[in-house]
């Protein structure tokens, strides 16, 4: 199973989506030893003293497929959860300096909580599912895929161009562009999906 996450995906203004609609998008991998499921708590890692979390909403995949129209993409997804991506921030602005990946920062275990997956017939229109995170009591990110510069079917064809799609296959399709933030021990987060609470846990 692969895990896929897209960076920088959100804008806080929709005049701003095409201009920045490049054709090219920024794509990263994470291991499946870095997924969280149950709600289970997170231990802080020991790797990283800065740890960024980003709340986006996690498609998975239903069917095989490869070099997807995206016409054709939607019905490539069977089910919606929402997750945090974390990031070891400082990890990253190491590897950044000598331009190396972004493995270690993404994929370390812990790094990827998701909540348990809502079936895609639920929603009824891709483009505007609302989700947020709220971090001990308070609202962090709020999110709109309305305001998503490439939404799931562009996703979903442009990864498909480059690697074949399996069913249970991940993807992290990007976080709000306001409230990311770093987390620390004793931290209790909480995750929805249409006011939904589905995602629920704390940092120890």
């Amino acid at each position: 199973m692969k895990i896929i996450g897209i960076g920088k995906n959100y804008v806080s203004d929709k005049t701003e989506i095409k201009e920045l609609k490049t054709g090219t998008q920024t794509i990263f991998t994470k291991p499946e030893s870095s997924l969280v499921i149950g709600n289970k708590n997170i231990v802080y890692p020991k790797v990283t003293k800065q740890l960024a979390y980003e709340v986006e909403l996690v498609i998975k995949i239903g069917k095989k497929g490869k070099d997807i129209e995206f016409e054709d993409a939607a019905s490539y997804i069977s089910e919606i959860a929402v997750g945090i991506d974390y990031t070891a921030k400082d990890v990253l602005s190491a590897s950044r300096e000598t331009k190396g990946p972004w493995a270690l920062a993404k994929g370390f275990d812990g790094a990827s909580p998701i909540s348990n997956f809502k079936p895609v017939s639920n929603f009824q229109d891709l483009n505007n599912i609302n989700f947020d995170l709220v971090i001990n009591g308070e609202k962090k990110q709020v999110g709109n895929t309305s305001f998503m510069i490439y939404n799931f079917n562009e996703i979903i064809s442009f990864v498909s161009s480059f690697m074949t799609l399996e069913p249970g296959d991940l993807i992290f399709t990007g976080t709000p562009a306001s409230g990311t933030g770093l987390n620390v021990k004793g931290d209790h987060l909480q995750a929805s999906i249409e006011g939904e609470l589905l995602l629920d846990f704390k940092i120890v």
